[in-house]
């Protein structure tokens, strides 16, 4: 992520420069104030010459005009930066956290962590703070224009500037771990937010909202005394380096009191020094008061350095294969799924052609589902291998190996919009007739149209505005849209009702008339019976793989009531 954010902000390395040079002029013109000042006492003053006066007065106007233009010009670059910033790292950004929760089963919530570390690091490119940092090399520049007034000036502002830069280490040793506590709280008290939002129901149901309150409010306490803990030391710090600022502005005005009562300084330079100090521990100043915004997007970075090193990239695939028409091959699969440590399935193997399709049988626990999200791209082989037409699922682009595979999983997951985005896989724009197509394969056609507002139904969110049969049917119809070559069920009838179990049938048997490949997973004999194939799992082994007739006869014959497991197990 470090290299993938630096080169990000490669990409405006030109802009970089332009606002390092808009920073230049800025902090050279800042020194027009206190030039003025000295001109006014040291020779407007003494000469009463109000037309010297007036001209200096009309230069230190244009002056300020250039100077207001300018501090505008870095605001509005380091904004586009910001946004540039924005445009490359947000999609790489959604890639990796969906390649690191189906590689390495993190929680879906990290995502929303991840981008909110993201936000912070764009606002703080888009603010402030690089500017603050681009001030501070000009801070020599003030030091020697003082030492030149004389060198006690110099002194006594490097004396400053000494302790200021103490006090940033000192904010920065003292904020880093308040920092990384308070990102911690807030991401865990998030997500037990959002987990609660989505079972809220079973929660209410159950009388537990009471006990999971406080244990929210426990964490909530928690992050409560984390950001106390940084707003004190942030606060301590600023107010010290405020109170100090201004302590060290007085001195130098003392400094400069005492040089021109002997003699070795004129009234001009008081005032001159003074901003002249004031504006050389300015950029100090700034970066401890906007210490926090640069702990946090430092944090930020970090985090988001380690989540890129943790997801690997994906194998970049130039060669677009033709679409798959001929067969599926497993050879040896062996899969460990995110998180774990061992296989669940291993040294799975069968091959299918066009216009087969198989049931995948088996009871708890044997590994079936497991199968299925392999087969449809989610979790990579351990060992072994996946293929379409001989090529393997590796040599595929997954956008378009997604185009030819079908896949419905046990809890079908809809998104928010209407019943033709989801159908269509939310294709802009979609095709009309395809998505028809497939409602009508899926046999829910009549169900959509009958609603009031038809395939523009909005479903809700996850589609909470559907029951739990009409849920599962228009999945079936998402996995069939576009007639995909492969089409994965995992358990499909588990919510149907005889009218959508006749449907199912009539859908396996329309993916092998068109010269596709269908293989289910079902705990109800039901969709056996258009399944020409058969594959037993158990234990997460393969037992038996052959025509389904011929699977059936021999569990018949080794143990009656074995061919029932398909209507008997459970889902897994």
């Amino acid at each position: 992520m470090g290299g993938q954010l630096a080169l990000a902000l490669g990409k405006s390395r030109r802009a970089l420069w332009t606002v390092g040079l808009l920073s230049a002029l800025l902090n050279i013109l800042m020194l027009s104030g206190s030039f003025y000042m000295m001109l006014v006492y040291d020779s407007v003053i003494p000469s009463k010459s109000e037309q010297t006066l007036f001209a200096l007065f009309a230069m230190i106007s244009v002056i300020y005009v250039f100077q207001g233009l300018f501090d505008m010009l870095r605001g509005r670059m380091l904004a586009d930066i910001g946004a540039r910033m924005d445009r490359d790292i947000g999609t790489q950004l959604q890639k990796a956290m969906t390649n690191i929760t189906l590689r390495l089963g993190r929680k879906p919530e990290a995502g929303a962590d991840a981008m909110r570390d993201f936000d912070q690091i764009r606002n703080y490119v888009s603010g402030p703070g690089p500017g603050n940092l681009m001030d501070l090399p000009w801070i020599i520049l003030y030091f020697a224009l003082l030492t030149l007034l004389h060198i006690w000036l110099g002194v006594a502002t490097l004396v400053g500037a000494i302790i200021l830069i103490g006090l940033t280490l000192y904010a920065d040793r003292k904020t880093r771990a308040p920092t990384e506590s308070l990102a911690r709280h807030a991401s865990k008290r998030a997500a037990m937010l959002s987990e609660q939002q989505r079972h809220v129901e079973m929660i209410h149901a159950m009388g537990m909202e009471g006990r999971l309150w406080l244990r929210w409010n426990h964490n909530n306490n928690a992050y409560l005394a984390a950001a106390a803990r940084l707003s004190r030391t942030a606060g301590l710090l600023g107010m010290s380096s405020r109170v100090f600022r201004m302590f060290l502005q007085s001195a130098v005005l003392t400094v400069g009191a005492l040089l021109v009562l002997d003699n070795k300084a004129t009234g001009g330079i008081i005032f001159a020094s003074s901003i002249i100090s004031s504006r050389a521990l300015a950029p100090i100043d700034q970066l401890l008061g906007n210490w926090r915004g640069l702990a946090t997007a430092r944090s930020a970075w970090n985090r988001l350095e380690k989540l890129f090193a943790a997801a690997p990239a994906a194998a970049l695939t130039t060669t677009e294969l033709p679409p798959p028409a001929a067969s599926l091959s497993v050879e040896k699969l062996a899969i460990v799924p995110p998180g774990a440590q061992r296989p669940v399935i291993q040294n799975i193997h069968f091959r299918l052609s066009a216009g087969d399709a198989a049931i995948v049988m088996g009871p708890s626990a044997a590994g079936k589902s497991t199968l299925a999200r392999a087969l449809a791209n989610i979790w990579q082989p351990a060992l072994g291998s996946i293929s379409l037409d001989g090529a393997s699922l590796a040599q595929w682009d997954s956008d378009r190996l997604g185009v030819h595979i079908g896949y419905l999983p046990q809890s079908v997951e809809l998104l928010t919009g209407t019943i033709a985005e989801n159908i269509a896989r939310f294709a802009e724009p979609h095709d009309s007739a395809a998505v028809i197509a497939a409602a009508k394969a899926a046999g829910v056609h009549d169900m959509i149209v009958a609603m009031p507002q038809g395939y523009d139904s909005f479903i809700g969110v996850e589609g909470a505005n559907l029951s739990g049969g009409q849920r599962q049917r228009i999945g079936l119809a998402r996995a069939l849209y576009g007639d995909p070559f492969l089409v994965v069920l995992d358990e499909p009838n588990s919510n149907l009702d005889a009218q959508g179990e006749a449907a199912l049938d009539r859908a396996i048997q329309g993916v092998r008339d068109r010269g596709g490949i269908a293989l289910v997973v079902a705990h109800r004999a039901g969709a056996v019976a258009r399944c020409n194939f058969a594959l037993m799992l158990k234990d997460g082994a393969q037992v038996a793989f052959g025509p389904t007739e011929e699977i059936f006869a021999r569990a018949r014959a080794a143990a009656p009531g074995q061919a029932q497991v398909v209507a008997t197990g459970n889902r897994n």
